[in-house]
């Protein structure tokens, strides 16, 4: 397994302790990056109260985790540490149950949201279905940073994209990638959601 538990969460507490609202924190990761982006996973809504069921995709649209993956590969350039990063996994989700030492261990704790702690390269995320996923589509991570926090990849339950923060020449190799769906963020504002 090229990713390994933390049962110390203290790489996580730049996160867990950082003062940024609670809502914003689990949607872009903590404030005072230079730049932000969406990577929008399907387009955003088109009318007020829109369903995400509502949305039709072909069956080649790229699936979350891809179209993270694709981001973390892109970010890869902009960090020193690609080989020492970590990734945040929600408790939350049915299709990655935590095994029982795991969920009975320290877990990075925020408002309304729980996570366990792992550690790896960076590489790690191009087999984070075969390791967590038995082989089937997953989620991507909640949270996935490196050592160095020269960027934070935010991929929380509820949005329809990822928030991602980090230096403007990071931010601007996203929003330039045409397989991503990459716009320009301001956290603190009001996001597109689905009703």
């Amino acid at each position: 397994m090229t990713l390994d538990h933390c049962s110390d969460v203290a790489a996580a507490s730049w996160i867990a302790e950082s003062a940024t609202p609670a809502m914003q924190l689990i949607a872009f990761g903590p404030a005072g990056y230079e730049a932000y982006v969406r990577v929008r996973f399907i387009r955003d809504p088109e009318v007020p109260g829109q369903s995400e069921a509502d949305v039709v995709v072909g069956h080649d649209h790229p699936s979350d985790l891809s179209q993270a993956r694709r981001a973390l590969h892109d970010l890869a350039r902009f960090t020193s540490t690609p080989e020492h990063c970590y990734f945040c996994l929600w408790e939350g989700y049915s299709d990655i149950p935590l095994p029982r030492e795991v969920r009975d261990g320290p877990l990075v704790t925020l408002p309304h949201r729980r996570y366990a702690l792992l550690r790896g390269p960076l590489a790690a995320i191009d087999r984070w279905e075969h390791e967590l996923g038995a082989g089937q589509p997953i989620a991507p991570p909640a949270f996935v940073w490196p050592a160095d926090r020269s960027w934070c990849l935010a991929s929380d339950v509820d949005p329809h994209w990822a928030g991602i923060g980090g230096s403007r020449a990071a931010m601007d190799a996203l929003l330039a990638d045409p397989r991503l769906d990459a716009v320009v963020a301001r956290p603190t504002e009001i996001q597109p959601e689905y009703g």
